[in-house]
């Protein structure tokens, strides 16, 4: 009995001096930061009453005037170095990449091999994984690809037309769901080459398992919070994050579409066959000559399970706020539809590939939404080795800290866009993308660590944008919330409850 007392007091001095260091961490390296909660860090309301982007935003606020090239954070319990200098977010994603190509987040191939997708991988795996998947993504394969996204896309269009009357007044329609379920209809298609229907039939297994992806953990607060906080740890208690249910339904799609095509011979255009054909190499050569195995069943699954969140979600949720902003802004919509019929004109009333890649204004729309609209708030880097901030010697970031590059903010600062509240395709006109520096736009990230599946998602986005716009109108109704009310329990930067618009025949 008295042992344990021992034992307990013990464990409860060293929790306590863990708490006490962390809490300290910064301030102890002469680092400026807002004062952390014991357990919550400086996210406190994370998932719970506090939308993630705005708890970005306002702490970028608190030191945009300070000259700190970065000042301290605590995400829960990971201490983290936040990145106030878009020159020394340059040298963390591209300059000095490097040094800071981990991401370090949570993984674990042998017991949650869902988890063991690129956008996790660290150190030579992600190197690995990068060079494997690269050729898939290429403008040849995008092409490959298209004809299957206009076939939902022209679906589309005939569910719309369904639910907008010819006469004069159109329809009151609930947008999010709608761009949801032609996303998840283009994914379903392009990466497990099964047709969903959710266009049609919007209650399937399929789009629901998707969104418990986003929604829902494995764990309870702490337990999550603990593998975010501490994600090698977790991994060598060989601890779990994807829902039991969502993990069994992917990985059986995924094993018995595999079973289908190699027993019946079966090829599509789609990326799913693309893995296929990796798996079935039995070896890859690196750029470096170095000679690895294809990918196995597990790994394969993480691959398409990680493209179909990152694909279904992010373009429809662009798509959605695209179609609110250009509803307010009806002058906008109407020169979108200019250069969108326009472009037509020059490639035969065709849809093509080229004609698609024509739009440019359709592309000045999509980046000021994400711009608007950053779905994903901030950016992870983790250092590899101790960083003295070139020019600021007294700024170390030491090794194995993790980096928190806030795009959200970056996209609101009035030094980067004047006014920046305000929609306005302008700002992305080739003359002031030209003038302006990458790292100042990160909705895709930057550097060799970008996102891999970007041309796909444009392609997706401005297929679904363009054969709406061309068709429809978009203007705001008495059931449109202005402004919009966010979910704080989404990963990505989502509303609570629908979006609704007038939607009129052209």
């Amino acid at each position: 009995m008295l042992f344990l007392i021992y034992l307990l007091s013990a464990i409860s001095a060293l929790l306590v001096y863990l708490l006490h260091r962390n809490m300290n961490y910064w301030k102890s390296r002469g680092i400026p930061q807002e004062p952390p909660h014991l357990i919550y860090g400086n996210v406190v309301g994370f998932r719970k009453t506090r939308v993630l982007n705005d708890l970005v935003i306002e702490y970028y606020n608190k030191f945009r005037k300070s000259g700190h090239p970065f000042v301290g954070f605590a995400f829960i319990q990971k201490q983290s170095a936040f990145i106030m200098d878009t020159k020394l977010a340059k040298n963390i994603l591209i300059k000095d990449f490097t040094n800071f190509a981990d991401r370090g987040q949570f993984h674990n191939e042998r017991d949650d091999p869902l988890t063991g997708h690129l956008f996790n991988l660290d150190g030579k795996r992600w190197k690995i994984m990068r060079q494997k998947l690269s050729p898939t993504f290429t403008s040849g394969k995008m092409k490959f690809m298209f004809p299957t996204v206009i076939k939902v896309s022209e679906e589309f269009v005939d569910v719309m037309m369904e639910n907008v009357p010819a006469k004069t007044g159109g329809a009151i329609i609930e947008i999010k769901d709608l761009m949801a379920r032609f996303t998840t209809d283009v994914i379903g298609t392009c990466a497990f080459g099964i047709e969903c229907n959710t266009l049609r039939t919007p209650v399937t297994d399929f789009r629901t398992m998707g969104q418990k992806s986003f929604t829902e953990m494995r764990h309870g607060v702490l337990l999550t919070a603990f593998e975010f906080s501490f994600p090698s740890l977790a991994r060598k208690l060989r601890m779990r994050m994807i829902p039991e249910d969502v993990h069994q339904f992917f990985m059986g799609l995924v094993k018995e579409t595999i079973a289908l095509r190699e027993k019946e011979n079966i090829k599509r255009n789609d990326f799913m066959q693309m893995l296929i054909e990796l798996k079935q190499k039995g070896s890859f050569t690196l750029d470096n000559g170095e000679v690895v195995s294809g990918l196995d069943v597990g790994e394969l699954a993480a691959q398409v399970f990680v493209f179909y969140l990152a694909g279904f979600e992010t373009s429809s949720s662009t798509m959605t706020y695209a179609l609110y902003e250009l509803a307010k802004n009806t002058d906008i919509q109407d020169r979108l539809r200019e250069d969108i019929n326009e472009v037509l004109q020059q490639h035969d009333g065709k849809l093509t590939y080229e004609c698609i890649k024509a739009m440019r204004y359709v592309d000045q729309v999509i980046s000021e939404t994400l711009r608007l609209y950053t779905l994903v708030p901030f950016l992870e880097r983790r250092a590899l080795n101790d960083y003295v901030v070139p020019g600021h010697p007294k700024y170390v970031i030491e090794r194995g800290t993790q980096i928190i590059l806030p795009a959200a903010a970056y996209h609101r600062d009035e030094d980067l866009y004047p006014e920046p509240e305000k929609f306005d395709p302008e700002r992305f006109s080739p003359e002031q993308v030209a003038a302006r520096d990458s790292v100042e736009w990160l909705p895709f990230g930057d550097g060799p660590r970008n996102c891999v599946g970007m041309r796909f998602g444009q392609m997706q986005t401005r297929i679904g944008l363009a054969q709406l716009i061309r068709n429809f109108k978009f203007t705001v109704c008495d059931k449109t919330d202005i402004p919009l009310t966010y979910d704080p329990k989404s990963l990505i930067i989502g509303t609570i409850g629908g979006i609704y618009l007038r939607v009129e025949r052209v």
